[in-house]
């Protein structure tokens, strides 16, 4: 069967791109993989934290994990730092990359240009990730495509170490999502939905209101034609109040755009089919966040059973590379 690995980092509260764009899918993917779900909260370390905010916004993410309809019965939840094995691969695949592809990194050259501090785990966040991917022989990673370039990395040191030691690592295909993949700032809709830009107005995030919510889609920038269609490059925020009403009904946006002449009732749709959608999820949110014992033994069992695949690849990766086997 083929097994999927995805992760999310705690490092902001989830909002709507991060719904449609990944959870969403990942729902779809637990039915037909083995899938493994990672609240990836040693990612979030690269920058500084404040530790009770860390601690409430991990397990916030992996409640709305199960909220969003992910089957802990059916797929394993946990959280990366509770499975140590993927600190120890890090550095191995840290040492198997060259200074120049971690250099290359677009995403670390971007966040670096951002802030006064960057620390080196920004820099090897990379080897990180790879080993997230390697240690349970993942066969497919759905990523959003700003993640392109770091699993082509995993990719080529799963190659390079098998190649130089035999035979240890699944090597990764890259899948990445198209219809409602980038949903984009309703105010800035050039820019992706983010939960690290400060734009309140833009972002929808999971914990708003449902009436804010629909505020928000209302007051969404378009355009001064009124010209309805689907043009990324022309029309972009038309495009994306498309492609978010397209992501919430499963239709398609081009065909959406052929149904409306005004950008009054597309508004309108749009932030019915959000709250709608939203709805369910938030009520599910609700009762789960009411009883964090059981989100907390979820996340043990999962991880209990992510340690049981990342041990035996590790001690394979180990024995490969000719070190002592522990007693």
């Amino acid at each position: 069967m083929t097994r999927v690995f995805s992760g999310m980092q705690p490092s902001g509260d989830p909002h709507l791109g991060n719904l449609l764009g990944a959870l969403a899918q990942w729902v779809v993917d637990q039915h037909r993989a083995e899938s493994l779900y990672c609240v990836v909260d040693l990612h979030a370390l690269t920058s500084p934290q404040d530790p009770a905010e860390l601690r409430a916004r991990t397990l916030g993410l992996a409640t709305t994990y199960l909220a969003v309809g992910i089957d802990p019965e059916v797929a394993t939840v946990f959280v990366q730092s509770h499975v140590p094995e993927h600190a120890e691969l890090a550095w191995i695949m840290q040492c198997t990359a060259a200074y120049g592809e971690l250099s290359r990194m677009t995403q670390f050259k971007d966040k670096s240009d951002q802030h006064e501090f960057v620390s080196g785990g920004l820099f090897t966040y990379p080897a990180l990730m790879a080993a997230d991917i390697l240690l349970y022989d993942a066969d497919q990673v759905p990523v959003g495509d700003d993640q392109r370039q770091h699993v082509e990395l995993t990719r080529d040191l799963a190659i390079r170490f098998n190649s130089r030691y035999g035979d240890t690592f699944v090597v990764p295909e890259g899948v990445y999502r198209t219809a409602g993949a980038r949903v984009m700032d309703l105010q800035h809709p050039t820019r992706k939905m983010s939960k690290s830009l400060d734009s309140p107005q833009g972002t929808i995030l999971l914990a708003d209101d449902l009436a804010d919510v629909a505020r928000k889609v209302k007051r969404a920038v378009t355009d001064t034609d009124n010209e309805v269609r689907f043009d990324v490059a022309a029309k972009p925020g038309v495009s994306n109040l498309l492609s978010i009403l397209a992501a919430c009904t499963g239709a398609d946006p081009a065909e959406l755009a052929g149904t409306y002449t005004q950008y009054g009732p597309l508004k309108a749709d749009t932030a019915e089919a959000v709250v709608e959608f939203l709805r369910p999820i938030k009520a599910r949110h609700a009762e789960l966040s009411d009883d964090p014992t059981a989100v907390a033994t979820v996340l043990a069992e999962g991880a209990e059973h992510a340690r049981q695949l990342a041990g035996a690849t590790l001690s394979r990766a180990r024995d490969h590379l000719g070190m002592l086997p522990r007693a």
